[in-house]
């Protein structure tokens, strides 16, 4: 029901996955920038990063479904 729904607006199984890939580079970015903020600061910068680590298996998961509603 809601990969159809995406589907019909537009969304393709290779957005999602590109969306998962760049999800994973700026969880990476995200974790390189907490190491280099004072330590004050730092458990924030760290779980921002650990949330948007979240990010990539579901939008893989999503560029999968619709894979499969494409074929």
């Amino acid at each position: 029901m809601i990969v159809d729904a995406l589907h019909r607006a537009g969304l393709r199984s290779g957005y999602a996955h590109a969306a998962s890939l760049g999800a994973v580079g700026l969880c990476i970015g995200l974790w390189i920038r907490a190491k280099t903020v004072d330590q004050d600061e730092r458990g924030n910068a760290e779980r921002r990063a650990l949330f948007v680590g979240l990010w990539p298996p579901m939008l893989w998961l999503i560029g999968d479904s619709l894979l499969l509603l494409e074929r």
